[in-house]
């Protein structure tokens, strides 16, 4: 436990220190308009208070992604906390608010034209295609996990509650953001964090003999027999996105930059949401520690072999009591759909600002939205054609969202490096180099990849790190150069 309340401390440090350096770096102006003000048009460009936007933002960036994530990643041992830490602070907080920002000085662009200005067209063409897979993707991923709860807890059939969450996520894609998603996302947001608070009460009240630090950072999955063929490098670098650092969350962010009204608010909604759902992602490693490692699976009546769904629904009942258990439930419910509707809302934004097509009325938006659900209930009947469907679409899912991240770290190094004095580029230079080598060594040595020998992993991996940094500094000397 003491491992735990160190990583928890050391995020809120690494919010109040090191989320006001990258400020700093970026710059903001409150004199400056915002999108929300400037381009205001009642359906996407919709200016909302600070908080709302705050829950919104946490909301769309949090799906499963830090609660079962976290619990897969925990069974690595308290690895995963120092991953979720450093990774939060250094890395997936700093893409947040800096693709966040970029998106508000940029008229409210989307990811995909970020890209473009900073690391070409070329790069930018093969990005829109990417994140549009990606989102999705995430939405198909997302409609799966919370029908199988809603299906436990009200006894009705899964396919069913996959028709309503679909249904819902029509409806969310096509009607302005403040009538559905600024209504009802700070309520969900509420039972999210209520989920994870009254946990982390119970873990205090209960203080659990989990692995400690001091017990060793190697791969406890290995040897108690819960993880096989997983290496902590790269695997737990995947595993664990959401809670650490996602590619996702920067398709996200021009949504909430489209809301915000002044540019000082940008670390608490964009650095402070990610921060937040790190905070969740701990919690929920800490639980899964005791779940795996210390008799809780035992306690709260379930097995070692269970799925994370099938953890989080035994231990939010047993800990939680009926009224706690539904509340918390409905949490990790809420949390996966209200990412995945703005996933096709964001999708729609991108294929609209890539073929310049205004979006103001609904037939307009059906034109774009009826392929993408489209593509996602294909996506969605292999998933639950396929018994293994949705644990491989899950691990695409979890590389293609980190690949994504690697972009969008790049266009900021780039942004930093032309428009920015000093050395301010290194604070994602060495970010964007790591999981870059993440991700390549993953796909190289993993199954579902080119299942090269998972002996090469550590040269892949130093590799691909030293060619990208030698590759950024070539390509900057030669930049300079050509400014001379």
């Amino acid at each position: 436990m003491f491992s735990f309340l160190i990583s928890l401390a050391a995020l809120i440090l690494g919010y109040v220190l090191y989320g006001r350096f990258v400020e700093r770096a970026f710059g903001p102006d409150p004199s400056r308009a915002t999108p929300a003000v400037s381009k205001a048009d009642g359906v996407d460009y919709v200016p909302m208070p600070s908080w709302k936007v705050y829950m919104i933002q946490f909301l769309n960036i949090a799906g499963t992604g830090p609660i079962f994530g976290a619990i897969m990643g925990a069974k690595f041992g308290p690895s995963c906390y120092l991953w979720i830490v450093f990774g939060c602070i250094f890395a997936g907080a700093v893409h947040d608010y800096m693709s966040g920002m970029l998106s508000v000085r940029n008229g409210g662009a989307g990811l995909p034209e970020i890209i473009r200005k900073y690391l070409g067209k070329g790069t930018s063409t093969v990005m829109l295609v990417f994140s549009i897979l990606l989102m999705v993707m995430v939405g198909a991923v997302f409609v799966y996990s919370p029908a199988i709860i809603l299906g436990g807890m009200t006894g009705g059939g899964m396919m069913i509650w996959v028709a309503v969450v679909f249904v819902y996520y029509l409806l969310a894609t096509l009607v302005p953001i403040d009538k559905i998603i600024g209504r009802f996302y700070p309520i969900f947001a509420f039972a999210l964090i209520f989920m994870a608070v009254a946990l982390a009460v119970c873990l205090l009240v209960k203080w659990p003999a989990i692995p400690e630090f001091w017990d060793g950072l190697g791969n406890m999955g290995k040897s108690s027999g819960l993880l096989s063929g997983q290496s902590i490098f790269p695997c737990l670098f995947i595993t664990v996105a959401c809670g650490a650092i996602s590619g996702f969350h920067a398709t996200q962010s021009p949504m909430m930059a489209r809301c915000i009204k002044n540019e000082k608010l940008g670390r608490p909604i964009f650095y402070g949401a990610m921060i937040t759902e790190g905070a969740i992602a701990l919690i929920w490693a800490a639980v899964s520690s005791y779940f795996f490692y210390a008799g809780g699976a035992a306690e709260v009546g379930s097995d070692l072999s269970a799925q994370a769904p099938a953890v989080v629904t035994a231990v939010s009942r047993s800990w939680l009591g009926v009224l706690g258990g539904i509340l918390a439930l409905l949490g990790v419910v809420a949390a996966p759909i209200t990412s995945g509707d703005t996933a096709f809302r964001s999708a729609r934004l991108m294929i609209a600002d890539a073929l310049h097509l205004e979006q103001s009325n609904y037939a307009k938006r059906l034109l774009i939205a009826v392929p993408l659900f489209a593509a996602g209930a294909l996506m969605l009947w292999f998933n639950i054609a396929d018994e293994n469907g949705f644990n491989i679409v899950w691990r695409y899912f979890g590389w293609s969202n980190q690949t994504l991240s690697c972009f969008t770290l790049w266009a900021i190094t780039a942004y930093l490096t032309t428009e920015k004095k000093g050395a301010w580029y290194l604070m994602t230079l060495l970010p964007a180099a790591f999981m870059t080598a993440v991700c390549l060594t993953y796909i190289c040595v993993e199954k579902i990849g080119f299942n090269l020998p998972q002996a090469w992993t550590p040269y892949i991996a130093v590799g691909v790190f030293s060619v990208a940094i030698c590759l950024y500094y070539l390509l900057r000397a030669k930049k300079l150069k050509k400014a001379i």
